[in-house]
């Protein structure tokens, strides 16, 4: 599951002779959303806008690039890789979900949620990351930031905008040193630390950190899940996967309007209507994702032409065998 592993570490003579083969498997499993999560819980982060602005500062392409050899895409939903994830503007059943709420909660979806399809910050021309963080200062000073003597401080000059990435797996090190570079130009001073995996687990169940990494995966029918992902009561109980903290009622409607669904249809406008409200909430920094999995195997197995559509790659073993001479 390391890019930088598969690329350089899996040749040699077996591959070579052909004793052993590398080749990627294509699937359409629901990918969910990884990302840097912001814990909303903070005063620094109970901005959207702000939330948006830093989101602005990672380069993904140039990780991607830089660091993944070009494998991975772009996550650009909370259901990416599937027939879930929203796209383009909200059709009509998604719009009998959203209009609803929208009138009854007046305030609390953001208006891109009916105007801009999801679409993820992006550095590929003739977009670049200078124009990317233009615009996050433009966000920030909005927001009552200003720049003073090079930091990032409160309209009152007294908080420097400054906070914790926790990590728990070293190999994300190399991710985050060019983001925090990329955050310092902004004036944010921003410091990631790799901890001991217990401690790690302990301050995220009692909520104790600023951002993190996580992946909120998904099923290919979601659930009752979403609830303890995004739920208002979830984000007060200690050890949810509400990492974000997320405290809105347009969400808490739309999860019950994905559990109770009755047919296919319902669960997909609803999937897609909560897609988008997640995603204009800016709760995380989108990452990426694989749309097919790697694997290394000895050539004398046989494998089927047909592929699944669904299916992990474990699962997908006990399809092979092998022909004795």
């Amino acid at each position: 599951n390391i890019a930088k592993q598969w690329q350089r570490d899996l040749d040699g003579r077996p591959f070579d002779q052909g004793k052993l083969v590398k080749k990627t498997f294509a699937h359409k499993n629901n990918a969910g959303m990884q990302g840097f999560v912001f814990n909303t819980r903070k005063e620094l982060f109970e901005n959207p806008q702000v939330r948006q602005a830093l989101g602005l500062a990672f380069d993904f392409e140039w990780t991607n690039n830089a660091l993944f050899f070009n494998q991975y895409t772009r996550s650009n939903s909370y259901f990416s890789n599937s027939d879930l994830a929203a796209t383009g503007l909200p059709d009509e059943t998604e719009l009998k979900l959203l209009n609803p709420l929208n009138e009854k909660y007046p305030g609390v979806i953001q208006p891109e949620v009916f105007t801009r399809p999801i679409t993820p910050p992006t550095t590929a021309s003739p977009n670049s990351l200078r124009s990317n963080l233009r615009q996050a200062q433009k966000l920030l000073v909005e927001q009552g930031w200003k720049i003073k003597d090079g930091v990032l401080t409160s309209a009152d000059g007294k908080q420097p905008f400054e906070f914790e990435i926790l990590l728990v797996s070293p190999s994300f090190e190399r991710v985050m040193a060019p983001y925090v570079k990329n955050l310092e130009k902004l004036g944010i001073k921003a410091n990631y630390r790799t901890i001991d995996a217990a401690l790690y687990s302990d301050r995220l169940k009692n909520f104790d950190f600023d951002m993190t990494v996580t992946v909120f995966g998904q099923s290919q029918s979601p659930g009752n899940e979403q609830r303890g992902n995004w739920s208002s009561a979830a984000a007060s109980r200690n050890g949810s996967a509400n990492l974000a903290g997320i405290q809105s009622p347009v969400v808490d409607s739309l999860v019950d309007s994905l559990i109770y669904a009755k047919n296919e249809e319902e669960l997909t406008a609803a999937c897609k209507a909560l897609d988008r409200v997640l995603w204009y909430g800016y709760y995380v920094v989108p990452n990426w994702y694989l749309a097919y999995h790697r694997l290394t195997f000895a050539s004398k197995f046989k494998q089927p032409k047909q592929l699944p559509v669904y299916y992990n790659p474990y699962d997908l073993l006990y399809t092979w065998w092998f022909e004795k001479e």
